[in-house]
């Protein structure tokens, strides 16, 4: 254990003075140190970390939880919902007719979907601090599509945990699917109804107790979760919704920080270590193409966007590349896909594919100017500046 947070911490340190995201740099010091590479083997048997990389990966869905508010749907109005459904339209209808493409089975073309369709809220929220652009017109768009694929994220893992489980026949699917939303929809309610009584028994000025006690309700609702059918990650989704709209919400989101870092490290650590970079040659070309139609549909979700909000070409760019990165939901998916015991190829496939997108997307976005050169009205914008800038 030792080890692997040291490992992480130092690639995150080396990485972070070149200005690349902790998370591909953690999923790399799991391949170089665990069984399938050679020299230092930490541990020889992923599965040693299995409950704590489980841990990790509540956390990491707890937070977000933490993060989103209901009644940001409302602020944003019709322009956010409406630029979230065409970023979502656009990339989840391009994963899902990718997956099918590329012919590994229904199950795989519905969680490449999901893959290809939503971006990594870690890395955006990242890059747009790194980069100073907090207080830019386009940030408050691009944080409102975010908001809208945190809600589409919950119903796609609710609707795709009982296709996963592999129930038997159309009737066992309509039960576990009903028996998964109506178990979501439940928590739903007590996240809309009932924030006054769960903040009351949540209120607390010790922090040690608030600590032990949302840790509590976080890990025990994600267990009950996973008995229902929905994912342990979107039960603890569905916690973090309900307590960060409580009067401890601040509180809590300020004590759970290092804890979802320390964990989330492990969990990406964890998933590291079940990657044979082996298998990764035989993935080359779908991860390559699967980049390439990621690239793309950016590209038209940030026009759109632009076209919703009256954007001009260096906001517009600057909206496509920022959301180019794919990471924690990916994985989480990869995990799910992996214990429903789907095709091999997707694991080392969904590796390489955040990997990449990891590494290009904050590169991307830092170098955004090129891409506004080349949008439509782009040339026309430089030579005004450059007519702006002579003197007279």
């Amino acid at each position: 254990m030792g080890g692997a947070f040291l490992a992480a911490a130092v690639l995150a340190r080396v990485g972070g003075r070149i200005g690349l995201p902790t998370i591909p740099l953690f999923i790399l010091a799991g391949i170089l140190l665990g069984p399938h590479t050679p020299g230092v083997v930490l541990l020889d048997d992923p599965h040693d970390l299995e409950m704590l990389s489980a841990l990790g990966l509540v956390l990491l869905l707890f937070y977000l939880g933490l993060e989103f508010h209901l009644d940001d749907l409302k602020t944003g109005g019709r322009k956010m919902a409406l630029a979230g459904g065409t970023y979502l339209v656009l990339n989840v209808g391009a994963g899902l007719g990718f997956g099918f493409a590329l012919g590994w089975g229904t199950s795989e073309a519905l969680v490449l979907a999901g893959v290809l369709g939503i971006s990594s809220s870690a890395i955006v929220t990242k890059v747009l601090v790194d980069l100073g652009r907090i207080g830019n017109p386009e940030t408050r768009p691009i944080l409102g599509i975010i908001v809208v694929e945190d809600v589409f994220l919950a119903l796609y893992l609710a609707a795709l945990q009982p296709i996963l489980s592999g129930a038997d026949s159309l009737g066992a699917a309509v039960v576990d699917g009903g028996k998964a939303f109506g178990f979501l929809l439940l928590l739903a309610l007590a996240a809309r109804f009932g924030t006054k009584l769960i903040g009351k028994l949540m209120n607390t000025k010790d922090d040690e107790l608030l600590v032990i006690s949302f840790l509590g309700v976080a890990v025990f609702v994600a267990g009950v979760s996973e008995w229902f059918g929905v994912a342990d990650a979107i039960g603890a989704f569905m916690v973090g919704l309900m307590l960060g709209s409580t009067t401890s919400g601040p509180r809590i989101l300020k004590l759970v920080h290092p804890l979802r870092d320390a964990f989330g490290a492990i969990f990406f650590f964890a998933f590291g270590l079940s990657i044979n970079p082996g298998d990764l040659p035989s993935v080359l070309w779908p991860v390559l193409a699967a980049v390439a139609v990621t690239v793309l549909m950016n590209v038209f979700a940030g026009m759109a966007t632009a076209k919703i909000y009256s954007f001009g070409p260096k906001a517009t760019a600057n909206v496509s590349t920022t959301l180019l990165a794919r990471g924690e939901f990916a994985l989480i998916l990869a995990t799910m896909a992996a214990g429903a015991g789907l095709d091999e190829r997707l694991s080392p496939f969904i590796a390489g594919y955040v990997l990449l997108l990891a590494v290009l997307s904050p590169l991307a976005a830092g170098r955004s100017h090129w891409l506004a050169r080349i949008l439509p009205g782009g040339r026309a914008r430089d030579r005004e500046t450059e007519k702006e800038a002579v003197p007279v």
